[in-house]
């Protein structure tokens, strides 16, 4: 049990931190709360104030755990002196006895399953690979370093960052454990938020609601942020609520700081600026006071919360919202067609039709990662809470929040707005207080692990036990994680790949258990390339078969242009080769020739490496106006030009420009010639010498990866050894 201890104790550190921080910030800004109230707004503005010291630590790159130590125990020890940390609040009133011992007992129950789940070895799908891969980078890289292979160091990682703290000191488990302390406060600001309108039994009934809520437990329970995030909403909620009972301009500050920190969390929660920013003028030019200061105050401090994470982005990877709007921001590192598709496949998950989501969300929950649970069916009733002002409050929150919803439709997309709809919901039916104290106990009894199994489909994303001595670490960590076969191939490829070198897999999890530079197919742009070469041998579409050929007078050129002329949105267009020719001779490439193209100039080369397996590819659907040039820097006499490509970019329509001495651009040919023509290299050995010059000489292939049984059958046609692996999962070294 020794071995539990750092993980406790790096959580208690970033906790009491960050909670430090907001009694700090609320003394000194002299803010009246209710007793609860201020201790758990403290916590959550607190993580905001310590999330922007560790990405200040992070930048300068001195995130050692020595430094981390000091700063987290000055933060402690100062508000211990200041006396900041003793609470000046009235207490609520209590709760009525039912209603308090029906907390205690269904909060007690929940706890025991979700805080040993949080404290278990962290195993979850995006908890050990992203969440979790990009702080064991920045704790390794003790800080920020530039990574350009991977669009999850692109995204905005407030909460991340203060997992950062607690991995220093107590790895994966210490993450888990801050995330659910986040939900522990939001527990018990719904049911403060109940008492302040008067309604305990309502915060109770809500409270319960949310907690009990099998996504919302487990998301809570591992190095997810989507409880973080609904935590931060709420409390800005609260917040502003709280603002316009006493007008306190002071209040202004916090309520600025978390509406920018909820961007920071994820950017989904974007819109909590202008609904904050909305909420402070519409109540201020309603009592016809004056505007601009208050709306200012929360718009500066909201912006200064963001810009950084903006800032960075620009810097790495030229997008200051990566790897979001890269029509808008046309970059190297992520491509347009990834986006597009990514964007589908969230819209969508594999669900036939939308149709399906109220039942996908709240009972089935194997296609959308999660379910609610069967109350939220009842999610319509809390449209009666609009006769309530507390009612019209909490309904235009979750509006507002939920809007974003269906571009990812996912059930742990849902979980910030739950504890607006469950404080709706108990609203509604408040007035029958049977009903309500029925649904509570309902609600309990239908979101317990044993239960659940009955009704839930055999896949849905769920806790399925309660790990205890996992937790307590009386089962060997490895052995408990184990189970999960994408630690065992992490395990593996760490055991054999030595520290430096890269690791190409086409699909793989676990990286938060892996030190190594471990480069995903989807993840970039450059990746995505590595990706289409393994492809090109054994998926015949993308072999360079197809050639056009374009025959016209012989001329002086100073520039070709293949343009395409055609709209085809459900193909890219792609030039494997382009070749240029006077006569029956090819022009020799140049160092002088300037080759750009449009879009994604970037890859042009690739059309111009005399290599089989690389082609400069569109990234985006095609449409006319998309060219491939050559400028070659003087006058040279051509007669030909013959572009190489392969089948799967469709029929795709290209004609032949030149521009000669007078710089005016020409239609040299708009007919080409088509044949087919046979691949007369070996494609394999072809595509991992490739790999190998950049840098790759490992390589991941998992059953399921296209082309996996001919790796597996014929590993010396490609030039490889198996290093290593896991079932049927190999390890390749290119010799």
């Amino acid at each position: 049990m020794i071995r539990v201890i750092p993980v406790l104790f790096g959580a208690l550190l970033t906790v009491a931190a960050a909670w430090s921080l907001g009694m700090l910030l609320f003394r000194r800004l002299s803010l009246v709360f209710h007793y609860w109230e201020e201790r758990l707004l403290a916590f959550v503005a607190g993580s905001a104030c310590l999330s922007a010291i560790m990405f200040v630590l992070s930048a300068t790159r001195v995130v050692h755990r020595g430094i981390l130590l000091v700063v987290a125990l000055a933060i402690i020890g100062y508000a211990a002196y200041t006396g900041a940390l003793r609470s000046s609040g009235k207490p609520f009133p209590p709760l009525p006895p039912f209603w308090l011992w029906l907390f205690i007992a269904a909060f007690g129950a929940f706890t025991y399953v979700g805080f040993f789940n949080a404290l278990a070895p962290e195993h979850s799908p995006d908890g050990m690979s992203y969440h979790l891969g990009e702080v064991l980078k920045y704790q390794r890289a003790h800080g920020f370093l530039r990574i350009t292979t991977d669009i999850y160091s692109n995204l905005s990682q407030g909460i991340e960052l203060l997992y950062l703290l607690a991995f220093n000191f107590g790895r994966h488990s210490a993450a888990s454990l801050v995330h659910f302390t986040f939900l522990v406060v939001l527990v018990f600001l719904i049911l403060s938020y109940g008492k302040r309108i008067g309604r305990p039994e309502v915060g109770v009934g809500a409270a319960i609601f949310t907690y009990a809520s099998p996504i919302v437990l487990l998301d809570a329970s591992i190095a997810y942020i989507d409880v973080a995030l609904a935590t931060v909403l709420f409390a800005l909620f609260y917040l502003l609520q709280i603002w316009d009972e006493n007008r306190d301009p002071k209040m202004l500050i916090p309520i600025g700081l978390l509406a920018g920190f909820g961007f920071e969390v994820k950017y989904t929660a974007f819109l909590a600026v202008p609904y904050a920013v909305g909420f402070v003028a519409w109540k201020v030019l309603r009592a016809r006071k004056p505007v601009l200061r208050p709306v200012l105050t929360v718009s500066l401090i909201a912006v200064s919360c963001i810009v950084p994470w903006m800032v960075k982005d620009w810097i790495e990877v030229a997008n200051p919202v990566s790897p979001l709007a890269n029509r808008l921001f046309p970059n190297p590192y992520v491509h347009i067609s990834f986006e597009d598709s990514w964007r589908a496949s969230l819209s969508s998950y594999t669900l036939p039709s939308r149709s399906q989501i109220p039942l996908q969300v709240t009972v089935q929950g194997d296609r959308v990662e999660g379910f609610l649970g069967p109350l939220f069916l009842l999610a319509p009733l809390a449209l009666a809470a609009l006769r309530f002002r507390a009612g019209r409050q909490l309904l235009l929150a979750a509006a507002i929040f939920g809007s974003t919803y269906f571009s990812n439709i996912g059930t742990r997309f849902l979980i910030p707005i739950v504890p607006f709809v469950s404080l709706a919901l108990a609203l509604a039916i408040v007035d029958i207080p049977w009903v309500l104290s029925l649904l509570v106990i309902a609600h309990a009894i239908s979101c317990w692990p044993g239960v659940y199994t009955l009704y839930c489909s055999k896949d849905a994303f769920r806790i399925e036990k309660v790990p205890v001595k996992a937790a307590l670490r009386l089962e060997k960590e490895d052995a408990y994680l184990s189970q999960d076969p994408e630690y065992n191939v992490v395990r593996m490829v760490g055991s054999i790949v030595p520290p430096t070198e890269p690791i190409f897999a086409i699909s793989l999890g676990g990286q938060s258990y892996l030190p190594r530079d471990l480069r995903i197919g989807y993840q970039s742009a450059s990746n995505e390339v590595l990706q289409d070469i393994l492809w090109t041998p054994v998926v015949r579409s993308f072999q360079p078969t197809r050639f056009l050929k374009f025959d016209f007078a012989p001329r002086e050129l100073r520039k070709l242009r293949i343009l395409q002329t055609a709209s085809l949105p459900e193909n890219q267009w792609s030039i494997s080769e382009l070749r240029v020719f006077n006569g029956p001779t090819e022009l020799p490439r140049d160092a002088a020739w300037r080759l750009t193209a449009r879009p994604n100039p970037w890859e042009v080369q690739l059309a111009f490496d005399n290599s089989p397996v690389t082609r400069w590819r569109s990234w985006q659907p095609a449409a006319p106006g998309m060219y491939v040039e050559v400028d070659f820097g003087r006058l040279q006499t051509a007669s030909a030009v013959v572009v190489e490509s392969s089948e799967d970019s469709g029929d795709t329509k290209v004609k032949l420009e030149g521009m000669g001495a007078d710089g005016s651009w020409v239609t040299l040919s708009d007919h080409p010639v088509e044949s087919r023509q046979p691949i007369r290299a070996s494609l394999r050995l072809a595509a991992t010498a490739e790999l190998k010059a950049r840098g790759i000489h490992y390589l991941v292939i998992k059953p399921e990866n296209p082309g996996a049984d001919d790796f597996r059958r014929y590993p010396a046609y490609w030039g490889l050894t198996v290093a290593g692996s896991v079932g049927d999962v190999r390890l390749f070294h290119i010799k």
